[in-house]
């Protein structure tokens, strides 16, 4: 003997409601993260940069030395380069390869900005292979951590 309660007949009644609780939950969790992780992405904090104490790389049979002298003048290899020409003058040593690493030199009294804007005009010329080249300084080695200077 079975007993219905409900007035359907056949039962096939559809739900017409969404459940939005587990939605909201995942909502205000995300947003909890969220207001933890953004004032940990921004970094305010002064950095004195050490010296590289990094082990050298192999050197390439064929390097390209972008050099900017102290005088803010450019050369490419030992050859000058006038600042417009910069691309088409890496062009002809590269025979365009835009894959070659470039390697950029730079005297220490160079401002930083003259830097970026050379690194500025190799990117918009395709060439985004680009090292920087240091003197190797004698001290410990790069996995070891220094203690900060007062």
């Amino acid at each position: 003997m079975a007993a219905r309660l409900d007035g359907d007949e056949d039962g096939s009644a559809e739900l017409h409601e969404i459940n939005v609780t587990p939605f909201i939950d995942v909502m205000l969790v995300l947003l909890i993260i969220f207001m933890v992780a953004a004032p940990l992405s921004t970094v305010d904090v002064a950095v004195d940069l050490p010296a590289s104490t990094a082990r050298s790389q192999p050197r390439p049979d064929k390097p390209v030395f972008l050099t900017i002298k102290a005088d803010l003048s450019l050369a490419l290899g030992n050859d000058p380069v006038a600042a417009g020409s910069l691309a088409s003058a890496i062009d002809g040593i590269t025979e365009r390869d835009r894959g070659k690493r470039i390697f950029l030199r730079a005297d220490k009294t160079v401002p930083y900005g003259e830097l970026m804007r050379v690194l500025n005009e190799l990117r918009a010329g395709g060439y985004l292979e680009v090292a920087l080249v240091g003197l190797e300084s004698a001290g410990t080695p790069a996995t070891a951590p220094s203690a900060p200077s007062p």
